[in-house]
């Protein structure tokens, strides 16, 4: 009869699917040794603009896209908004208030809000530019190249750098507040991507931590 081995179970980490290869200063680095550099962008609230306002921001944005000489990706991230943390600062103050009549107000107002919300699914919106080196602009394919990730994001800097600058200028001149987004920005972005939750979670700094990142499901 033949003896059956048992099978061990397969080990693998979650990392080996994710395309991130580092993070340095503000180069996001991918496993085939493409770059990007990730600028967060403000929003403005177009439909409170005039119709002279609106037309003069349509021109503008137009005019910044077709200024670019180089790719962009323009990415919108959309979360339900979470209000709990809100509801709860109106709890408190209508705990500090003495006046029947304040608290009743406050009461009217959080059922408001929360009518509001369970009705129509309010949205919390956060914009990017994202400038992409490709490493065939070092005439190599990527890992197999055999270069140091090092000399990559020397390489990455040198190309990106330049492009960042100018797209931090266009975005002014248009009156848009612009962020270029740090190593630890960036981890904690791409960290509530892949474990979201309904606030976000805010990381210590990233150099404090001396492993792999985990969280326990």
């Amino acid at each position: 009869m033949p003896v059956t081995k048992p099978t061990s179970p397969v080990k693998a980490s979650t990392q080996t699917f994710i395309e991130i290869e580092d993070i340095k200063d503000d180069v996001l680095l991918l496993k085939d040794f493409s770059a990007a550099i990730v600028i967060e962008v403000g929003a403005v609230n177009f439909w409170l603009l005039s119709s002279e306002e609106q037309t003069s921001t349509i021109y503008a944005y137009a005019s910044l896209i077709n200024s670019l000489s180089f790719p962009v990706q323009i990415l919108i991230l959309s979360k339900k908004m979470d209000i709990s943390s809100y509801l709860e600062y109106l709890d408190g103050k209508m705990a500090q208030k003495k006046e029947d009549l304040m608290r009743t107000r406050l009461a009217q107002y959080k059922d408001f809000i929360k009518s509001v919300v369970k009705k129509n699914t309010v949205l919390e919106k956060k914009f990017y530019f994202v400038v992409p080196f490709s490493p065939l602009e070092m005439g190599v394919s990527g890992l197999g190249s055999g270069m140091k990730k090092e000399y990559v994001i020397a390489r990455a800097k040198t190309a990106l750098y330049p492009k960042r600058d100018h797209l931090l200028r266009l975005l002014a001149k248009i009156g848009l507040r612009a962020t270029v987004m740090q190593k630890q920005e960036l981890t904690e972005l791409f960290y509530n991507l892949y474990n979201p939750s309904a606030t976000g979670r805010m990381l210590a700094p990233v150099e404090s931590y001396t492993d792999v990142i985990m969280t326990s499901i």
